[in-house]
């Protein structure tokens, strides 16, 4: 007989964005006239065309894997030198940030790094996780076997949840109990929230007096306007001792489906066996990438290379404004409806309280089926997020605007 892993039977129903998926398509094909006007405001997907310096080193690339002399097969596992040496310069150097090319991890999402950490990471760990949250954070702690099962409200036994809700501007306050691994992610996926360098420079203090570290998502820096508001947790004195920072080029170079990240583990950052011995994480996350991954392919670590050109540079920036227009005007749409809206501000995403404390998957499914558009209930992000519901601001400028009507034009 071939067992199973029985921690996938805990999970719920069905992840977030398939649910989502689900409903529209029923919607989509008892509607077909409707069906033809809707707008995907969900899932954060970007739609813009790659920058034009990214798609020329592309195919610059793809000439060179054409020809014998310059064919390249299986690459380095943990990164080609010149996109980790563009990363630490360009990222982390010019911001006065302490990482080195040799601590730079390429790979092919901070998804898939965000759940593939867990590999190097013991099952003893009291797992500390945001309410709201970026499901794939608790899911696939469900699936490593770190959880019990889930209660009617759908939190795991196991799990410390930290509730970030309007009263504290969506950042956390520290648990009563003490926890071994923490996930953050500023600026936030879904609120659109960040955090004060105060407010970080107290989660490495919390992480450094408990011997925990912080998995640091920051895959939407390039969003933030705020000069005041950190980029990585590295700027932050004493994280490299105890945090774990995952970056992507999804969101801000729509890598979204050319699939390019990486993730910093500084050389100094350990954690302990059993008998309390230290031992280095960036040697295991090495050990690990070596032996399970076989390295992003050449054609797209020129293309992320491409980022840091000066034309890359130009692009990215003009992209990025293109979709903090549009989440201006999204903020703006649902403010003047008189719902209460946050966000958008620093990040692609627009978070809004419910009218009236409406459950959030009614409110998806009057948006809907009432203006055609496809948003985030909140309650797919957790308990906390109830009450709440998320407008993605990646999507065209005529779309963005028409999204702005609608919303405008309903009966909330």
């Amino acid at each position: 007989m071939a067992y199973i892993n029985e921690h996938y039977l805990k999970l719920q129903a069905g992840y977030l964005f398939p649910e989502i998926g689900r409903r529209v398509n029923e919607f989509t094909q008892a509607n077909p006239d409707a069906a033809a006007r809707l707008i995907r405001c969900g899932i954060g997907d970007v739609t813009e065309a790659l920058p034009t310096a990214c798609v020329e080193a592309l195919h610059s690339a793809v000439d060179e894997m054409a020809n014998r002399d310059t064919f390249r097969g299986y690459g380095p596992e943990l990164g080609y030198e010149f996109l980790r040496e563009a990363i630490a310069q360009n990222d982390f150097s010019a911001r006065g940030v302490n990482v080195g090319a040799d601590e730079i991890f390429i790979s092919d999402g901070a998804k898939c790094d965000t759940a593939n950490i867990l590999d190097i990471l013991g099952h003893q760990n009291r797992i500390a996780i945001t309410d709201p949250v970026y499901p794939v954070y608790l899911d696939t702690n469900v699936m490593a076997g770190h959880t019990g099962n889930a209660n009617d409200a759908g939190q795991y036994e196991g799990i410390v949840y930290l509730p970030c809700t309007a009263e504290n501007n969506f950042v956390p306050a520290f648990p009563a109990e003490k926890a071994d691994i923490i996930y953050l992610c500023y600026p936030n996926n879904p609120t659109g929230a960040t955090a004060t360098r105060e407010q970080l420079a107290g989660w490495v203090a919390y992480a450094k007096e408990n011997d925990a570290i912080i998995l640091y998502d920051a895959a939407y820096e390039a969003f933030i306007q705020d000069s005041d508001v950190p980029h990585s947790i590295y700027e932050i004195e004493g994280a490299r001792d105890c945090a774990i920072e995952f970056r992507s080029f999804s969101k801000n170079a729509g890598f979204t489906g050319t699939r390019c990240a990486f993730t910093v583990v500084p050389e100094e950052l350990t954690g302990k066996d059993a008998e309390g011995n230290e031992h280095g994480l960036h040697g295991l996350w090495a050990r690990r990438m070596a032996t399970k991954f076989n390295g992003t392919s050449y054609p797209i670590q020129k293309a992320a290379a491409a980022v840091y050109s000066e034309a890359g540079k130009t692009q990215v920036t003009e992209l990025v404004a293109h979709y903090m227009g549009n989440a201006k005007i999204l903020r703006e749409a649902a403010s003047a409806s008189g719902l209460d809206v946050y966000g958008g501000t620093n990040a692609p995403y627009i978070w809004v309280k419910t009218p009236g404390g409406a459950p959030s998957w009614d409110i998806f499914d009057k948006v809907l089926n009432d203006a055609s558009v496809v948003i985030t209930p909140g309650a797919g992000f957790g308990s906390a997020g109830e009450g709440y519901f998320r407008i993605s601001a990646f999507n065209s400028r005529a779309n963005a605007e028409e999204v702005a009507q609608r919303i405008s034009e309903l009966n909330w």
